[in-house]
């Protein structure tokens, strides 16, 4: 038996990180292949993106985080969450996907790697008109801003729907589907970002660096709060009788992250008219089938601001905190 060609054909490439900290704990390593369980897949990674999740993970925030992800050190090394890419090994109990097909989906193995295990229930056939990085930014902030849209919000047509960060990931694929539903929109974005809001096919756009949202004269159905900037008193303001508020993200510290914002919206929500509702998205397949449906169909399409190569992860988390990215940072994987 040839040791080496064996240990070839199990190891791959990825980012890792084993400690919580800054860019610095980021490593390319080569470590062991992956191997999908009963009711997973093997996918061979060609894409993938980041999230505002990637860098607070890697610095190990808000700290009540890590009682999920690891007290004192990563539970999973590998960095990354977005994937898109190709099949390669079907677990036993996987039925209605096969070996070749191209997929994407949410992971909790790592994605910033040559191969990674998505479970079936978190996956979806890639949409056909994407590239492989396109389809890799899709599956958490197009979920959040679907289940935060249609869920939560229950936006349907005629509501008039502001949208808070519009220019990032999550708000420009809000933009996207609130219209989809019916809705006039308004984005709130900087002023380097008018153009691009406008775009996805806002309504109207306010210049959060000239105007205010909350001392404004409108008032809106639903606000998707992905900023949180303004208090719950200064959002209830601009919002209907019987709006809601839905709270994606928080301030609150280095403990208790967002945590402190939703519990106070939550029980303020009990005693006034208005809807007051945290968002915790779900990673769902049957979610990245309703987008699937709407990027093939032309509808909504996911925004790029840049493109990087798996080894250039680091720089590409770099670009991601120190910039107004216009939608995502996707990562290209060459396995």
């Amino acid at each position: 038996m040839n040791t080496n060609s064996h240990i070839e054909k199990t190891a791959m490439h990825a980012i890792t990180a084993h400690r919580y900290g800054g860019l610095d704990t980021l490593l390319r390593d080569t470590i062991t292949r992956p191997v999908p369980g009963k009711d997973e897949v093997l996918i061979r990674v060609e894409g993938a993106s980041i999230n505002a999740a990637d860098w607070l993970l890697l610095r190990g925030e808000p700290l009540i985080s890590r009682l999920a992800f690891g007290l004192k050190r990563p539970t999973v090394a590998t960095r990354g969450r977005d994937v898109a890419g190709v099949i390669e090994t079907v677990g036993e109990n996987v039925n209605g996907y096969k070996v070749g097909d191209e997929v994407f989906a949410e992971v909790d193995a790592g994605s910033f790697a040559e191969y990674t295990v998505a479970h079936v229930k978190r996956l979806a056939l890639k949409p056909a008109r994407l590239t492989f990085a396109e389809a890799g930014a899709v599956p958490i902030a197009g979920t959040t801003a679907l289940q935060a849209v249609r869920d939560v919000a229950k936006v349907k047509a005629g509501d008039r729907v502001l949208i808070t960060g519009a220019s990032g990931g999550v708000g420009s694929f809000a933009v996207q589907i609130a219209k989809a539903f019916g809705a006039e929109v308004t984005g709130v974005c900087s002023t380097a970002s008018i153009d691009f809001v406008r775009s996805l096919g806002a309504d109207h756009v306010i210049d959060y660096t000239v105007d205010d949202f909350t001392k404004g004269e409108a008032r809106y159905d639903a606000i998707i709060d992905i900023v949180a900037n303004h208090s719950l008193g200064e959002c209830r303001r601009v919002l209907t009788r019987r709006g809601t508020l839905v709270l994606a993200s928080g301030n609150g510290g280095r403990v208790f992250g967002p945590i402190g914002r939703m519990l106070r919206a939550a029980l303020l929500g009990m005693v006034v008219p208005q809807r007051l509702r945290p968002l915790t998205s779900v990673a769902r397949g049957a979610d990245l089938e309703v987008l699937r449906e709407l990027i093939d169909a032309g509808t909504i399409t996911p925004a790029v601001d840049r493109t990087y190569p798996l080894s250039e992860v680091p720089q590409a988390l770099t670009y991601f905190v120190q910039h107004s990215v216009r939608g995502k940072v996707a990562i290209a994987v060459a396995s």
